[in-house]
């Protein structure tokens, strides 16, 4: 599954290693936690939701077994606010 944000949605990394998200369409702004903003860098570059979830079971072992269901909670979030296109 390949990712991209949709045509309207500017990135912008911010420090700390965060991310804001700006719909075009709306205004709206939407804020990733560092954690957040690394999976879905890891997902626009290519990797895989299962590559994404190593690469953050590896930074966060508190998420463990979570991983999986986090980074897949985390895409059909951005999905339902139109934020992403496959």
């Amino acid at each position: 599954m390949s990712l991209s944000l949709a045509a309207y949605v500017t990135a912008v990394d911010t420090d700390g290693g965060a991310m804001v998200l700006l719909d075009e369409r709306t205004g709206e702004y939407r804020q990733l936690n560092p954690t957040g903003a690394l999976v879905l860098r890891l997902l626009l570059r290519g990797a895989t939701t299962e590559d994404a979830a190593a690469a953050l079971a590896e930074r966060c072992p508190q998420a463990g077994g979570r991983a999986g269901e986090d980074v897949a909670h985390l895409v059909e979030a951005l999905r339902r606010a139109g934020l992403l296109r496959d």
